[in-house]
């Protein structure tokens, strides 16, 4: 077999890194290397790689250690089975690109996976290490998160966790038995055993010790997971189910959606289509309003028989639609709760307006200076001068919000 170079190796381990989703960095510590005397930030900007929930745009160099696999999940690129073009780093090339791509300015941290080769403690093993290297020997405070195996020690998470910003663990799909359908090689209680075990460890390490009175340094990003849509016929609601049972267990930054996409000499137990990215995006609009805008799970799809999300509209309108009676809202008295409801209100724009209206009455053209749809808005709020009238309970309100939307969208 012909030895491959650095850059081809880099062609093939970036592109199969393409399918992981959770690489986004809120969350992390602020570092600068103006500060530590390293190399590296957490806080510029450069090549948009991800966002964060801020908006800051950062880059990220995302790659696997290597795309040889011992598991064979049928949904994975990457399986044992599968006939892909394979190749490996070692440590010490996904070292030098790390801080040879920082240097140019291409990148502000790094996203490393790996396909389990061996064992799962000798591939977390080579990942701790290349974290270990870019902290210690090469002073790199940039930004760098971890995918841990879930069969792994717990030496080495313990270890991780002193090196990376963030560490995740994919649950693989939302379902026990769509895990073990599909990848039947691993254990879901496996799964959650370690993501119990590294939210015990975040906690223990956020406590200020007794000695130092200070904080130790453990994965401040967090911990995060991913999910594949559309391998099996879990509905939407069952996604978000298992989504909130995430984040109350094991306190999650993020869970992450990715679409299944179909491979090559898949297995027949897979769908020959991917489902429409329209369902990932609302998935995480749903997820936001589980987390940010206090929805409970149970609430974004009751009405809905079928337990799927509508692709039209997002949950948000869609559940101020199925709920008239709520509305409209006066946004000079309604309470943030009530006002975070209101579809085309974000919590930013609820957070100015309950500000606002603490020194003057809001009409709705102060409304429409502060969000970016009042064509949205307008039907479910009352403001000074401003009643919506007979115009909440028309049964052809859905069609004249998206058509608005639509509209602007061309603008």
């Amino acid at each position: 077999m012909a030895v491959l170079t650095t850059r081809e190796k880099l062609a093939i381990l970036s592109d199969a890194a393409k399918y992981d989703a959770s690489c986004a960095s809120s969350g992390a510590a602020k570092r600068d290397s103006r500060k530590s005397g390293g190399i590296g930030s957490t806080e510029g900007m450069g090549i948009c790689h991800s966002y964060a929930p801020d908006g800051r745009c950062i880059s990220l160099l995302k790659i696997l250690l290597t795309n040889f696999c011992i598991y064979d999940c049928s949904y994975c690129i990457n399986r044992s089975s599968s006939n892909v073009r394979r190749a490996r780093f070692t440590v010490d090339e996904v070292v030098q690109l790390t801080v040879t791509f920082y240097k140019r300015n291409y990148i502000e941290g790094l996203f490393l996976s790996s396909g389990v080769i061996r064992s799962p403690d000798e591939t977390m093993g080579e990942l701790v290490e290349v974290a270990r290297r870019l902290r210690e020997e090469e002073n790199f405070a940039g930004y760098i998160h971890l995918k841990t195996i879930p069969e792994c020690s717990q030496e080495l998470l313990d270890a991780a966790g002193r090196y990376a910003d963030r560490l995740s663990i994919n649950i693989e799909l939302p379902t026990d038995e769509g895990v073990k359908k599909l990848a039947p090689e691993k254990k879901p209680e496996t799964i959650r055993l370690s993501m119990a075990a590294l939210r015990s460890r975040i906690e223990e390490k956020s406590e200020p010790t007794l000695k130092t009175k200070k904080r130790q340094r453990f994965a401040t990003g967090g911990q995060s997971t991913q999910m594949i849509i559309g391998a099996d016929a879990t509905p939407d609601a069952g996604i978000l189910q298992t989504s909130a049972r995430l984040y109350g267990s094991y306190h999650l930054r993020r869970v992450y959606y990715s679409a299944f996409s179909p491979i090559p000499d898949s297995s027949s137990a897979l769908p020959l289509r991917k489902p429409p990215l329209m369902r990932e995006h609302r998935l995480y609009q749903a997820d936001w309003l589980m987390r940010f805008y206090g929805f409970a799970q149970r609430e974004i799809l009751d009405g809905r028989p079928d337990g799927m999300l509508d692709l039209e509209i997002d949950p948000k309108l869609a559940w101020a639609l199925r709920h008239r009676a709520m509305f409209p809202v006066d946004v000079n008295r309604a309470d943030r709760e009530l006002l975070l409801r209101v579809p085309g209100l974000g919590a930013k724009v609820v957070a100015r307006i309950v500000e606002t209206r603490r020194h003057r009455r809001l009409r709705l053209e102060d409304v429409g200076r502060l969000c970016q749809s009042i064509a949205k808005v307008r039907p479910f709020i009352v403001a000074e001068g401003w009643s919506p009238g007979g115009l909440t309970d028309q049964s052809s309100l859905r069609e004249k919000i998206v058509s608005s939307c639509e509209q602007l969208s061309l603008f």
